[in-house]
């Protein structure tokens, strides 16, 4: 058997039609202009490395850019505010007046933005998506990037500053190497590819430190968060002979270990992780009658026509949906209906 491989440059060769969909999008920015920046809510590592990336990249181009999200930058990710990256979240929707445009990053429906969406939809400015999930009815805006080929975000946000001929500085480098770090699970998840592979060798030649980033965002934890998992494993259920699993966390209990939503990252891994296991479940109870839950699969199940039976979506492999009800009713629900769909594929 002959092995070919194909050299960097060609694995860093952005496919036509991204690059197109980025020039087409390129076109909408010019030099002076006053542009935001957002994400979903509770962003995480791929929303905020892509937000701070792109806010480093529009600088050269002569923009000013801040961000705008719909929830408090997490604590984790605030190295990346280094370097002048301005955050404007706590100002709320007035920090989207006066705007000459908006880019909303690793979101495919705007009511992800939540107490931003309304805002969103009112302004009359141009509005642009640059995004790698799949697409819904009601995008943030209507010039898009958008492939759920990529990674991550942060890969279309590098193919940005490579179809433009921006630089790589070590802040961008950083910023989109957590993004894709992040969002790939350590180089772990299905999506890692080789063009991700030779992204990340680009970054990392800016001066990225892998086993300094390795501590900021994988060996940081705060007690509260070990506590909170010791608690949601307690409630660990399985369906050994369907190959379901799931967890949940209370309402409260995010106050009583005193921790943040960016420290329920990777907690729907550990029922993922049990040998066997198909589709894992992941129950946050918000409160007042609102249970958000993640989707995680293995293999071939597709999570995401799963998630959005309940009005959600994401990816075939890592979904989210946030669903009206109490935490048992809510739990009850998906729960059977997850059954019937793992034993739908089993019979088809």
């Amino acid at each position: 058997m002959t092995s070919v491989l194909s050299g960097t440059a060609d694995l860093l060769a952005v496919p036509p039609a991204r690059e197109a969909a980025l020039r087409a999008l390129a076109v909408q920015l010019k030099s002076g202009m006053r542009v935001a920046l957002s994400t979903h809510i509770n962003a995480d590592g791929d929303g905020c490395g892509s937000e701070a990336g792109m806010a480093h990249l529009l600088r050269q181009l002569g923009i000013d850019a801040h961000v705008v999200n719909p929830t408090p930058w997490p604590d984790m990710y605030r190295f990346m505010l280094d370097g002048g990256v301005v955050d404007e979240s706590p100002r709320g929707a007035d920090a989207l007046k006066r705007i000459d445009g908006l880019i909303v990053l690793d979101i495919s429906d705007v009511k992800r933005l939540g107490v931003l969406a309304e805002s969103v939809r009112a302004l009359r400015v141009p509005k642009m998506v640059i995004d790698h999930h799949i697409a819904t009815d009601e995008p943030a805006g209507s010039v898009a990037v958008s492939d759920t080929a990529a990674c991550a975000t942060g890969e279309l946000v590098f193919d940005f500053a490579r179809v433009l001929g921006l630089e790589l500085t070590p802040e961008i480098g950083t910023a989109l190497y957590a993004a894709i770090l992040t969002d790939t699970g350590g180089f772990r998840f299905s999506n890692t590819s080789p063009r991700c592979h030779a992204i990340a060798g680009q970054l990392l030649a800016t001066g990225v430190d892998p086993e300094e980033m390795y501590r900021r965002v994988y060996a940081s934890v705060p007690v509260g968060k070990l506590a909170l998992l010791r608690e949601a494993l307690g409630t660990l259920d399985v369906d050994a002979a369907r190959g379901l699993a799931w967890i949940s966390v209370p309402a409260g209990a995010m106050e009583r270990h005193n921790v943040r939503a960016e420290d329920l990252d990777g907690i729907v891994e550990h029922p993922r992780s049990i040998a066997g296991t198909r589709l894992a479940l992941f129950f946050r109870d918000l409160g007042h009658n609102r249970v958000k839950v993640s989707f995680r699969s293995t293999g071939e199940v597709d999570v995401n026509a799963l998630a959005r039976e309940f009005g959600g979506g994401g990816h075939a492999k890592a979904s989210g949906a946030l669903i009206a009800g109490s935490l048992d009713d809510v739990e009850q629900r998906v729960v059977d209906a997850s059954r019937a769909y793992l034993d739908s594929l089993s019979n088809g």
